[in-house]
């Protein structure tokens, strides 16, 4: 009895099947969601003209997205322009540190839009499994304040998908990929937002 030997795959051949994989995710999540997208950008933009701002957060990969997307409306994302009002719940490490050790880390973007959330506000909650206890807490106090709720999900929704006002769901099973989705969709909120406020 012969035993064939396992090929193994190259680097090329992974990062073509992985290159695939994201595209595929974004064409399935494009197909379905581009009116939501420009809902959520429509809902920041109507915030920011009345003087409200964006809040966003997230854990891990996500909360480094927050801090890019904060980035690309508070700075630019391609020219100069204005800064748009917007703030990434996830760098303060004093706040951050003080609320997990003293009371729980599920209430570590909870109690900051507590602090500094208004109605008029839209908060931006990212999660690609849509259940992070701490992203949960957050979007039950901003229903909590009436502020406006948009969540960057993944797989299924999640719990969060029924909280937020908006879902923005990419139906994917890794994180990655959800990941890669996620960010394309920030952009081009972030660039239909600039657009709109910043008109040249």
């Amino acid at each position: 009895m012969t035993v064939t030997p396992l090929v193994q795959e190259t680097m090329e051949t992974k990062i073509r099947r992985m290159a695939e994989e994201s595209l595929d995710a974004k064409r399935r999540f494009f197909d379905r969601s581009v009116g939501d997208v420009a809902e959520a950008a429509r809902l920041i933009v109507a915030s920011m003209r009345a003087g409200g701002k964006l809040l966003i957060f997230g854990n891990g990969g996500s909360a480094a997205d927050a801090q890019h997307i904060a980035a690309e409306l508070a700075f630019r994302m391609g020219r100069d322009r204005q800064a748009l009002p917007a703030i990434a719940l996830t760098t303060d490490s004093s706040l951050l540190t003080a609320i997990s050790n003293d009371r729980h880390f599920n209430f570590v973007f909870a109690r900051q839009i507590q602090a500094i959330g208004r109605k008029g506000d839209v908060v931006l909650a990212i999660s690609t499994s849509g259940n992070s206890p701490n992203v949960v807490e957050a979007v039950k106090q901003a229903n909590a304040m009436e502020i406006t709720t948009i969540g960057l999900l993944g797989n299924s929704g999640g719990e969060l998908a029924t909280l937020v006002d908006l879902p923005l769901i990419v139906a994917h099973h890794e994180t990655p990929r959800i990941q890669e989705v996620h960010i394309t969709i920030s952009h081009m909120i972030c660039e239909l937002v600039e657009d709109e406020l910043c008109p040249i």
